[in-house]
């Protein structure tokens, strides 16, 4: 692999998500980062951006957009770290749920927007009760602290929204809540976290 270049957005959830399969895989990687709030900012973005969005992935000449294909770019060239379960079913599980996730839960995205700082306790609205649902039922099925035996992909894409629930003080009950909690305190989470917010704080 050549150098690697992550560019993030602050506040961009897809880059977390990205950065944190990125903490996963051992690799070491430099950031660029865009402040999405500052209107110079986006133009230059666009500008650079293959799609007009971040996160991209630069590996020496090689660019890759999009956070569930760098994830499966990660996948393929660290094969030894186990980026996704070993058993093949488990394996077209974790994806099948990566891609529900990265294309699904429109109105928690919509009316429950990320955020850092301080949570706020909110009633959620009625239009994402039943996401929350469909959250209860797959986060009830993990079997620890991951959804499958180790850390997958899939936790690490699950992780931005059990921090998103929390921010709104969503704690799902049972099994879920306990997954939820289990991915709120890992400490990979927790540095990606940590350079999220450190982020957000610069301005390039």
């Amino acid at each position: 692999m050549g150098s690697l270049v992550l560019t993030v957005g602050t506040g961009s959830t897809w880059a977390m998500r990205t950065a944190l399969v990125l903490a996963m895989s051992g690799l070491k990687w430099q950031e660029q980062v865009f402040d999405l709030e500052d209107a110079k900012e986006l133009q230059r973005l666009k500008r650079t951006a293959p799609a007009g969005l971040v996160p991209w992935l630069d590996d020496g000449e090689l660019r890759i957009h999009d956070s569930l294909a760098i994830a499966e770019y990660l996948h393929e060239c660290c094969p030894e770290r186990h980026l996704y379960p070993v058993d093949k079913a488990e394996r077209a599980l974790a994806r099948s749920l990566c891609a529900e996730l990265h294309a699904g839960f429109r109105q928690i995205r919509t009316l429950l927007p990320f955020f850092l700082g301080a949570p706020t306790q909110s009633e959620p609205p009625v239009e994402v009760i039943d996401e929350l649902a469909r959250l209860q039922t797959l986060w009830s099925l993990a079997r620890g602290p991951f959804y499958f035996d180790e850390a997958s992909i899939l936790d690490a894409f699950y992780a931005v929204m059990a921090y998103r629930l929390a921010s709104y003080g969503i704690s799902l009950p049972g099994q879920a809540g306990a997954y939820q909690q289990a991915l709120l305190a890992w400490p990979l989470w927790q540095e990606t976290l940590l350079r999220a917010q450190c982020c957000s704080l610069k301005r390039i």
